[in-house]
Order: C-alpha cells, then sequence, then structure tokens
C-alpha cells in the first residue's frame, strides 16, 4: 500500500512539474506576421493578451486569463474588442512550444508564432494601478468598483494596458507596443493605440523605480498632463 502510495505521489509531482514548466515557457510575448497584420501574443503571470494591428492600424484585441493542461491552453476570455458576445468562454488550443517557436492550431488553421522575449524583468507581470497623487501632493488609493477593470501586461520587451468590464462584456480601449526599463527611465514605444492611431510611433518617457513591490511612475500622460501614479501586481 505505502508503495502504491509513493507511485501515486510521484506521478502526481511529475504531472505538476510538466504543466508548470509549460506554462512557464509560454511567458514573454510572441509575434507572427499575416501579411500586413501584424500578431501580438503575450502570456504572464496566468492572464494572456491576443491583439492584431498594422503599421498605422489597431484591428482588435482580447484576452483573458488562461492555465496549461497535456498540451492545450485552456484560457477564458474576459474582453474582445471584435466579439463581445465571446466574453466568458472558455477556449481549448492545442500548442507546442520550443526555445524560439510557439504552434498552435487554431479554428483557422495552424500558425507558429516567434518568440519576442521570456518574460523575464523587473517589470515583467500584471499590473493595476492602485494609487495617484492628488494635486495637494498626497498619494491616494484606488480602489475600482464593480468589474470594470484597467490593468497593463508587460513582458521582457513589451506592454499593453487594457480597459474592460467583464460583467458587462464591455471594452474601453487599449494601446502597446515595446517598452525599456533602464536607470530609473521608463520609456514606452507605442506600436497600436485603439482610440487614436496618430499616437502610433509615439515615445512617452517617464521616471520609474520599485519599491516594496511596487511600481512609482512619474511623468507626462500621453495627454501632456501631470501623473505620479503607483502600481501593484495583480496577483498580489
Amino acid at each position: 500500500m505505502k508503495k502504491h502510495l509513493i507511485s501515486l505521489l510521484f506521478a502526481i509531482c511529475i504531472s505538476f512539474t510538466t504543466v508548470q514548466a509549460q506554462t512557464n515557457s509560454l511567458n514573454g510575448a510572441w509575434e507572427f506576421n499575416d501579411g500586413s497584420d501584424q500578431h501580438q501574443l503575450f502570456f504572464e503571470d496566468g492572464y494572456f493578451i491576443h491583439t492584431v494591428h498594422q503599421a498605422d492600424k489597431f484591428i482588435m484585441s482580447r484576452g483573458g486569463s488562461y492555465e496549461t493542461s497535456n498540451g492545450n491552453i485552456k484560457a477564458k476570455l474576459y474582453f474582445n474588442s471584435s466579439k463581445s458576445s465571446t466574453v466568458g468562454e472558455e477556449l481549448n488550443i492545442p500548442f507546442e512550444v520550443s526555445t524560439d517557436k510557439l504552434s498552435m492550431d487554431v479554428p483557422a488553421g495552424h500558425v507558429n508564432f516567434n518568440r519576442v522575449d521570456d518574460g523575464k524583468a523587473p517589470l515583467a507581470g500584471v499590473w493595476r494601478i492602485t494609487g495617484r497623487m492628488q494635486e495637494d501632493g498626497k498619494v491616494a488609493d484606488i480602489h475600482q468598483t464593480g468589474s470594470r477593470q484597467t490593468y497593463k501586461l508587460l513582458t521582457g520587451k513589451k506592454f499593453q494596458w487594457v480597459a474592460i468590464d467583464p460583467d458587462k462584456k464591455e471594452f474601453s480601449g487599449t494601446g502597446g507596443g515595446s517598452y525599456t526599463f533602464k536607470d530609473g527611465k521608463y520609456t514606452e514605444q507605442i506600436e497600436f493605440f485603439s482610440r487614436d492611431n496618430s499616437r502610433v510611433g509615439v515615445s512617452l518617457v517617464f521616471d520609474g523605480k520599485l519599491q516594496d513591490g511596487k511600481w512609482h511612475h512619474s511623468g507626462l500622460s500621453s495627454k501632456g498632463a501631470k501623473i505620479y501614479e503607483i502600481w501593484s501586481k495583480v496577483s498580489e
């Protein structure tokens, strides 16, 4: 009996390790081009975002939570900019991943993504605003009410923010591109923006620091307004 129990526990450990390895190997940013359409696919901390855009045109974005099991990505949609009726649906996508390739079988056929980064960086993760400095210089806590969510996903080199309401199946906007974080400077290079395509190509530079596990972010917004924000990991 003891021998069988040990074997069972060993099998469970192996299975858990395999699932964790598959999940971790997906972390980061992936891309593939279909003609002029650029597909961006980000995985981080149990969340994913898939966005399609052209050089100067946003097309669609969808995302939500995910886990992997037996060679399948099991995802639940929290938003879909092009088809809100799919919010809440669960996807089951067979996949294979190597060091620099991600192959998936989707309804449209077999697709191959190339790795952009491995999701390892000081700011990599899924973040939400939890504090903002007021005009009097004091930082006020921010608590989102209802089911509305605004968060930003960062991989090793890529970023994307989304404003959504899963319960109401509403999508309010998104934007993203590439970023760097070095010597206290956080710089974004906008590659797509659902609300204003004219912002594509703009670089935004902010002061940034990690303090007690929180990301302090200050500078000027895309509209030129002075900001000081504090971001916390969604998983915390």
